[in-house]
């Protein structure tokens, strides 16, 4: 920051002018998004007649009423007696037009002479022919259908085939053992799975099929198995007769001539499984209506600025949120997308910037994640051409300062902004946005969503003021918001409706800064109490990064019988720094200079890795869980089982 300004970034006017969020502001007749937000929240079905014709939402029937809350805002109704269908809106009403041959998807394997496109005609080819197989063996409407893929062309065109049916994606993470993919398929009555013979990992062929045959073993719902083959892998595929079929068999002899099938506007599109604090996993419900209606076109066309002339990259899985954004944004808008198998920093650490630069990408998404990993590596970003980058966007965690400003200076160039946007799997889209109207400042984002009802409160449900951290809920429901959970109406309002009466409670403490900005200091359930204070980790582990020695750190509190609380931080060396006691007492002294010596660290760990789930958020309940030896709960999301593995062997050998 400088002495004339609170902000890190300002939007130049040129490019307010040329945004998404000022040609709706226009439309609407309001005056900037403040007055926007305040219509919307009074009127949050006026909001999405407006978002539905600005963006040209399609349906096959138009509805009857835009929104019905007579059974309360937990069983809110949107678009009443309308039919429509994701496919509909993402590649049906490009046909005939100038889209229709354009580049839709490009792919590139994890070796990067491994490439191949596909245009929207060549695309909706292959979705048409996979959903007509699938009908042929027997798949229909409201049929549960999972895709346990890699990064390929057929995860989407998978994704899109499923759905062309009326039946329901379940979307699974590549990496799953056969534990969490069996609790899954059981949950969700799985009809189907698609799927893939393997992957390459890191250089190495990655099995899915013979993990996904252990879990069939006891999913007795499933009786299709649709599997492509990942060319080049020596990866034994067993296939059991009258359940398995490859998938070229499955196509083979189809046209491209089956019809979308057209559904009621909140018939059940996605089943999108959550981690559960304690349980089994939550099953969210996303509708055909809901999650374009929200995610899609009014957070990311209308307030994140996403444009037909974008090509998209989130380097994610399926299994994330993120997957079906992947799927449903770029396709909506007339744009193009962007996938690549593997990791990021694999076969070379500057993989994730060269794919960048060669396929010239304009809308980047991140996670903090990502950034701290690629940090590691030092500034081999600016060995490549990141012009292309118009629009960024982050999501998955709260950000700390110094990777924000670490993206900001090397990828953003400190001239583009970074789409700041959180909510949830719950939610179905955001509860804050970031937008190119607004400033920024590290990890901010600019405003609530619009017309999702978001509120920081205290205990009592009262509104704190700005510059005190409070619960953030939701006052309303949204168009995104979960239908309920599958297989259990009951959870779904203890877990959202019962914290605070009449209030959808998030889960994640937030804050409306003095810089008018808003942020996110992590999840309410991670919350430290020193001496009577409530503090975020992501404070703590701001203060931890920045000094530089470390590539990740999490912070967490046990129970301590004079503070409340004590400090316990894990923390991941950079390479060639040594995890020892100098480096402990270095990161001790940061801390207490930073926030005082009652925060002074009871215990720092020195690990390898920190349990993660498949979106790459760090699972500190599962790190307190294990340190204090206590069961962590539901562990099948954790993208990396074996660090708990690790961490308790260390411990252990204390």
């Amino acid at each position: 920051m400088n002495d004339t300004t609170p902000y890190i970034w300002t939007p130049p006017s040129e490019l307010v002018a040329a945004s998404n969020l000022t040609a709706f502001l226009r439309v609407t007749g309001q005056k900037d998004y403040d007055d926007l937000a305040s219509k919307a929240e009074a009127d949050p079905a006026w909001l999405m007649q407006e978002v539905f014709k600005f963006c040209d939402i399609r349906f096959y029937r138009d509805y009857d009423q835009m929104l019905d809350v007579s059974g309360g805002q937990a069983w809110a109704r949107w678009c009443v007696g309308g039919t429509t269908n994701i496919v509909l809106n993402c590649l049906d009403k490009h046909r005939g037009t100038a889209v229709w041959d354009q580049t839709f998807l490009v792919w590139e394997g994890e070796d990067k002479h491994e490439r191949r496109s596909l245009s929207y005609r060549e695309f909706d080819r292959d979705v048409a022919r996979l959903a007509q197989g699938l009908h042929d063996i027997g798949i229909g409407r409201g049929d549960v259908v999972a895709i346990y893929m890699p990064n390929l062309p057929e995860t989407f065109v998978a994704f899109f085939a499923i759905l062309k049916l009326g039946a329901i994606v379940m979307p699974l993470f590549s990496g799953f053992g056969h534990a969490p993919i069996q609790t899954r398929l059981n949950h969700g009555g799985a009809k189907a799975v698609i799927t893939a013979n393997g992957t390459w990992r890191r250089g190495a062929p990655a099995p899915l099929k013979s993990v996904l045959d252990i879990a069939l073993e006891a999913s007795p719902t499933v009786k299709h198995v649709i599997v492509t083959r990942r060319d080049g892998l020596a990866i034994d595929t067993p296939m059991q007769k009258g359940r398995d079929l490859w998938w070229d068999d499955a196509i083979a002899g189809k046209d491209a001539t089956i019809a979308t099938a057209e559904m009621q506007a909140e018939d059940p599109a996605i089943l999108l499984y959550t981690s559960g604090t304690t349980g089994e996993p939550k099953g969210c419900v996303w509708t055909h209506i809901g999650f374009i209606g929200s995610m899609v076109t009014r957070d990311m066309i209308i307030c994140g600025d996403f444009k037909p002339s974008d090509r998209f990259f989130f380097f994610s899985d399926m299994g994330w949120m993120v997957g079906a954004m992947c799927a449903c944004i770029p396709s909506f808008a007339g744009g193009s997308l962007l996938i690549a198998e593997g990791t990021p920093d694999y076969p070379d650490t500057g993989r994730f910037w060269r794919l960048i630069a060669e396929h010239r990408v304009t809308y980047l998404g991140v996670s903090p994640t990502i950034v701290r990993s690629l940090m590691r590596y030092g500034l081999e970003v600016e060995l490549y051409d990141l012009s292309s980058l118009r629009m960024t966007a982050s999501g998955g965690e709260a950000w700390t300062a110094a990777p924000w400003l670490w993206f900001f200076e090397h990828v953003c160039k400190r001239n583009i902004p970074i789409i700041n946007i959180s909510g949830g799997t719950e939610v179905g889209g955001c509860i804050f946005t970031g937008t190119p109207n607004h400033p920024m400042n590290p990890g901010s984002f600019s405003r609530p969503a619009l017309g999702v009802g978001a509120d920081i409160v205290d205990m009592t449900g009262q509104r704190v003021p700005d510059g005190t951290v409070g619960e953030l809920v939701l006052r309303h429901s949204s168009i995104g918001l979960t239908k309920s959970l599958w297989k259990a109406d009951a959870r779904y309002i203890e877990s959202y409706w019962s914290t605070l009466p009449g209030l959808w409670v998030h889960g994640d403490f937030a804050m409306r800064g003095e810089d008018g900005l808003y942020y996110i200091l992590g999840r309410s359930d991670d919350t430290i109490k020193i001496s009577g204070k409530r503090t975020g980790p992501s404070e703590l582990e701001g203060i931890l990064i920045a000094t530089g020695k470390l590539a990740e750190a999490a912070v967490f509190g046990i129970p301590h019988p004079v503070k409340g609380s004590a400090i316990v931080c894990a923390c991941v060396p950079m390479p060639g720094v040594e995890g020892d006691n100098g480096l402990a007492s270095q990161l001790s002294a940061a801390i207490v200079a930073g926030m005082g010596t009652s925060y002074r660290p009871e215990t720092i760990l020195f690990v390898d890795d920190l349990p993660r789930t498949r979106n790459l958020k760090i699972m500190r309940r599962v790190l307190r869980a294990v340190f204090e030896d206590k069961d962590p709960g539901d562990l099948s999301a954790l993208a990396n089982p074996e660090a708990v593995d690790r961490l308790r062997e260390k411990l252990a050998a204390m």
